[in-house]
């Protein structure tokens, strides 16, 4: 145990560095976007503690305190929040329709219809009891499994 203490004092790189690695595997696996703040800290404490070596330990998680707040406050004033309509899941295609406008390829019947959308023809179902006819100006808003939720256009 002795030799295990003395190798991590003595090599403070490789430890900051296994912290980085391990906040940035939870942060992959997660997908939260925090992670990554803390993770970038870590490397950077680990490059700080090779360059240089007085730094010590004291010195060394100041120094991972002081960038995990400062580069964790700096994404959250500048990262791109969520906006309304935005998909849960960036692979999600259909949800990112929302608030598109497009054309009725057809009459709608019984509130069921196809729609031209972005360059594709979609199935779609209206959201109320309108009146939507062939060439009509449509705009979708939602997603209800593979359908799109349209109301004629304003």
């Amino acid at each position: 145990m002795e030799g295990l203490i003395q190798l991590v004092m003595e090599n403070p790189f490789w430890v900051w560095a296994a912290i980085g690695a391990l906040i940035l595997a939870t942060e992959v696996s997660t997908g939260s976007g925090w992670l990554l703040w803390p993770a970038a800290s870590a490397a950077a404490v680990a490059v700080a503690a090779l360059l240089f070596p007085q730094l010590g330990w004291v010195g060394a998680v100041g120094l991972y305190a002081g960038l995990t707040i400062v580069t964790t406050l700096m994404a959250r004033r500048f990262w791109p929040s969520r906006q309304p309509g935005d998909a849960e899941d960036i692979n999600d295609n259909n949800a990112r329709l929302v608030g598109h406008h497009g054309k009725a390829v057809a009459d709608f019947r019984d509130r069921s219809g196809r729609v031209f959308i972005d360059g594709k023809e979609w199935a779609a179902e209206l959201d109320d009891d309108a009146i939507l006819t062939s060439g009509g100006p449509v705009e979708v808003t939602g997603v209800s499994g593979a359908r799109l939720r349209v109301r004629p256009a304003r």
